[in-house]
């Protein structure tokens, strides 16, 4: 491939690389982060010819791919909802079926007067909490997000960034779940929510790519894998207001055993909700109520 640059354009090139890849869309986004172009401004480029730097580039990462590690990390960034946030082997790749969790957050609190204080635990790259500063109207709330892991704290401030003025009300704290919280919020928050790890230890259907690349610490929960749920549940009813909700991202199987976890913690008005394709991904209860 190399010897081409300088004498094949951008649309030549992705048409290459899907043929390497198998996979157009993949391709594309590769170009993309080689040519230094989003999408708009590649489309308006297609025809140019590629630079030697830009396709030595775009080799390099397409080997990465080949070799099997994950194309959001070898981006360096991946779509969430709304923002385009920068990710990295520090923290989880978000997820599509993650997305929906915000909605559910932004709904409940139009029942309740703002300002808002809200908490996203275990945030990594911050999606979430960055996702609700980002959607709800500017000003309107305090966004607390926390992770065990300094790193996963250091992408979510970097992320904070890249959404401008929203970011103001974003708040950061190094530690286990709510444990990162000032003694100040407790009570207070409104809502808490959370995409903790729920992967079982000895669930065999996970990815190798996962496996090998992303943080297991953000994937896996001991043996059924509700370790860190079970924790939460306990945990987040402390720092709720009263009326407050606590909503918590699971596996599509667990449904039924975090619903029983909700009720042995005291929530009421319980519910499961579904991701995008219709599995049950999300329970939420609200508490002193």
């Amino acid at each position: 491939m190399a010897d081409a640059f300088g004498h094949i354009s951008w649309r030549e090139l992705w048409k290459n690389t899907a043929d390497i890849v198998g996979d157009r869309a993949v391709a594309r986004w590769l170009c993309e982060t080689a040519s230094g172009r989003d999408a708009h401004e590649f489309d308006a480029e297609l025809h140019e010819l590629v630079s030697a730097r830009s396709g030595i580039h775009l080799d390099a990462i397409v080997r990465r791919v080949l070799n099997g590690e994950p194309v959001q990390y070898v981006m360096g960034r991946w779509a969430f909802r709304h923002l385009d946030l920068m990710v990295d082997s520090r923290v989880l790749i978000p997820r599509p079926e993650t997305e929906l969790i915000v909605e559910h957050v932004m709904s409940f609190l139009q029942s309740r007067p703002a300002p808002y204080v809200v908490a996203d635990v275990g945030t990594g790259s911050g999606a979430i909490g960055l996702s609700l500063l980002h959607e709800l109207p500017l000003g309107c709330a305090d966004v607390w997000m926390t992770d065990v892991s300094p790193d996963a704290i250091d992408v979510a401030r970097a992320n904070a960034a890249g959404i401008g003025r929203p970011a103001a009300r974003a708040k950061f704290a190094v530690g286990s779940w709510c444990d990162a919280l000032p003694d100040q919020v407790k009570g207070s928050l409104d809502a808490v929510v959370s995409n903790p790890p729920y992967i079982s230890v000895h669930d065999t259907e996970v990815d190798e790519s996962v496996l090998k690349h992303e943080p297991h610490s953000a994937l896996f929960a001991g043996d059924d894998g509700l370790d860190d749920i079970r924790i939460l549940t306990q945990q987040v009813s402390n720092w709720l207001a009263p009326g407050g909700l606590f909503i918590v991202e699971m596996g599509y199987q667990q449904a039924d055993d975090v619903r029983r976890l909700f009720e042995h913690a005291g929530y009421r008005n319980i519910e499961t909700h579904t991701d995008l394709a219709g599995k049950p991904r999300f329970t939420a209860g609200q508490v002193g109520i």
